[in-house]
């Protein structure tokens, strides 16, 4: 009787030490506000002709999604910088990323505009000094991780020439002078 006892004692041992590892495990997790990541990165490689290239970051934070970019070799000047639909840099110019990244069907605009009036990939532009970089820094409410706004897998694309904020569909911002796809990042 006392070897049936100390059997059945070990075993609820064994389901109660079971149980709170799984509460502890499901606490840790109660406290992410889903399983989406909350960071997420593209590397940009330049397109045929190109020297540009870079790192762009991508981290969830109270009021959006935080998008650092450091690019260089670019000419001096403004150029368009966009997420665009598809993840997809092997065509040799860029164009295999389809166009910007679009789920609402609005029309193209500024990064500042109203929701109903920008692109969600449209991130306007990102200036080049002199010598050929460029850093950006911004703070985008509609960018998501997850859901219809979701980033991950997409392109990131940087053109040849200014976004003018207004032309549609993709504000005459000229080729495609550099292509990342965006994935998830460590945290």
């Amino acid at each position: 009787m006392d070897k049936i006892y100390n059997i059945i004692k070990a075993s609820v041992l064994v389901l109660v030490a079971a149980g709170l590892i799984i509460g502890v495990q499901h606490a840790a997790q109660a406290g992410k506000s889903s399983g989406a990541p909350v960071a997420a990165v593209a590397v940009l490689h330049p397109t045929a002709g190109n020297q540009v290239h870079g790192v762009v970051t991508f981290a969830k934070v109270r009021d959006g999604v935080k998008v650092v970019a450091d690019i260089e070799g670019l000419s001096p000047g403004e150029h368009g910088f966009h997420i665009h639909e598809l993840g997809d840099c092997t065509a040799f110019d860029g164009n295999s990323a389809g166009g910007h990244f679009n789920p609402d069907g609005t029309p193209h605009g500024a990064p500042t505009a109203a929701t109903n009036n920008r692109h969600i990939g449209d991130l306007g532009n990102i200036t080049a000094h002199k010598n050929g970089k460029a850093h950006l820094e911004l703070v985008d409410s509609l960018l998501a991780f997850d859901g219809p706004h979701s980033v991950i897998g997409r392109g990131v694309i940087v053109h040849a020439d200014k976004d003018d904020l207004a032309s549609q569909p993709t504000g005459a911002a000229g080729s495609r002078v550099a292509c990342g796809v965006i994935g998830i990042a460590k945290e």
